[in-house]
């Protein structure tokens, strides 16, 4: 019989130990900043009902949703009526519509957890993905895009990253560009989906998908023509009045579009909106980072007013993105609850950061500080016994299970990067003493029991100098 196929199934991971530690990282970075800036904790079932699901992510989305077939004797029709959570973002519209009496007038919350697409696996590319959301529900005003944006800024500032842009756009600014190119309202969602692509796939790309979806050749020249011309604008000719560069280009760029949509009402309804979550972020850490591109559609239909993305230099994909969404929890509640939410890019995230080695030395480092040793059958007592006590002092203790020869015990330490092994042996415990070899420097010393913890942390604190 042939051993059993051992690699887990395509598109999911496991994650060893250090792994889980890089994760953990950034899990407490995101936590950390999220509820200083006031967002309090949620989590949802993975498994929602499949109504629950269908229809809210567009053509596309459909079609990534892993289906559970109907169980027990219902098993052989086919059917499925549940299905993994697809998105952080439509569950949470189902728990304000479910518990909207029990919420805050502002209701502020952040989720990490792991979803679920049917999507072909590619490079930073997962069947299984964790998501870390942030949204605010219940207002209206701009500020919360500015505060959702400045929260994603600090988490990526704080994790390191310096080369990172928040494209900013509009879907009322996009329905007004759509609209004065002469694309009708049916083809808009078509017509969004393929300039989605633009930064993938070029002009000409973009070109033939608007023709596959039967866009008028005249709308779809005069909507690229727009775009083409955005992309010629150079922010150093745009300073004026001691603006930074990326204010200049913003202005610049709004300048265009004010141009181009005219009095389309929707389009200038759009443009104000984006404006003043422009200016609003300049208070805060996110105003340099902030870009206006009109060309970024995010393909989810639910969507209504602004959209971000955070494109990181030479990455393929976005770290993370997000919008406004006012109509959602109404498909739940009968009635439209202001929304406006952002989803970091956990697994995008941890792989740019382990290329470019962007962790503290201390992550993914030794899993002990220290490891007892046992000197015989005889002083296994003593050991658990010190192991015990270290332990109860804060220290990270690994105890060698086996009365192994010294040597061997100290090549396992040495193995799992753990810095100290303590011994009690003979000599030891006659005069209460425990002996205490630092594996980075070879250096071994006796101290009295009591100062173990104390000799162990100090050799801690200089090796971490």
């Amino acid at each position: 019989m042939g051993s059993a196929k051992t690699q887990p199934a395509r598109g999911m991971r496991d994650f060893l130990p250090d792994d889980v530690r890089k994760r953990e990282y950034v899990i407490g970075v995101v936590k950390d900043v999220y509820e200083r800036f006031g967002f309090e904790p949620l989590e949802t079932p993975a498994v929602e009902n499949i109504e629950t699901l269908l229809g809210k992510y567009g053509e596309e989305g459909n079609q990534l949703i892993f289906k559970i077939l109907k169980r027990g004797v219902h098993e052989s029709t086919g059917e499925a009526d549940l299905a993994l959570r697809y998105d952080l973002t439509v569950p949470l519209a189902r728990v304000v519509a479910e518990y909207k009496e029990k919420l805050p007038k502002f209701f502020k919350r952040y989720q990490i957890q792991p979803v679920w697409r049917a999507d072909r696996p590619a490079r930073g590319r997962f069947r299984e993905f964790y998501q870390c959301d942030v949204d605010v529900l219940g207002s209206r005003s701009m500020v919360v895009e500015a505060e959702i944006c400045a929260a994603a800024s600090e988490v990526l500032q704080k994790l390191g990253f310096r080369d990172f842009t928040i494209r900013l756009n509009h879907r009322k600014v996009l329905t007004g560009i759509l609209g004065v190119a002469g694309v009708s309202l049916a083809k808009h969602e078509a017509a969004l989906i393929a300039l989605d692509k633009l930064d993938k796939i070029g002009r000409e790309g973009v070109q033939q998908e608007l023709a596959a979806r039967d866009i008028e050749a005249v709308a779809a020249e005069r909507l690229l023509g727009f775009f083409i011309d955005l992309a010629t604008l150079e922010p150093a000719a745009e300073i004026a009045g001691g603006d930074e560069p990326e204010n200049a280009l913003n202005k610049a760029v709004l300048g265009r579009i004010v141009e181009f949509v005219g009095d389309n009402e929707m389009g200038a309804a759009g443009v104000d909106e984006m404006r003043s979550i422009v200016d609003y972020s300049l208070a805060t850490c996110a105003g340099r980072y902030l870009r206006i591109d009109p060309s970024l559609a995010r393909g989810l239909s639910y969507y209504t007013g602004a959209i971000m993305e955070i494109a990181v230099k030479d990455l393929a994909g976005s770290l993370g993105g997000g919008g406004r969404y006012d109509n959602l929890v109404g498909m739940f509640l009968g009635q439209d609850v202001p929304a406006c939410g952002f989803s970091l890019g956990l697994e995008r995230i941890l792989v740019v950061m382990s290329e470019r080695e962007m962790f503290p030395p201390h992550v993914g480092s030794a899993p002990a500080d220290v490891v007892v040793a046992v000197w015989s059958e005889d002083y296994i007592g003593d050991s658990i016994q010190l192991a015990h006590d270290l332990r109860d002092a804060g220290l990270k203790v690994d105890l060698y299970p086996d009365a192994d020869k010294l040597g061997k015990q100290f090549k396992y330490a040495s193995s799992r990067n753990v810095p100290f092994v303590a011994v009690i042996g003979a000599d030891e415990k006659v005069r209460n003493e425990v002996s205490i070899k630092d594996l980075r420097s070879g250096e071994q010393k006796r101290v009295s029991r009591e100062k173990a913890e104390e000799a162990i942390r100090r050799g801690l604190e200089l090796g971490n100098e």
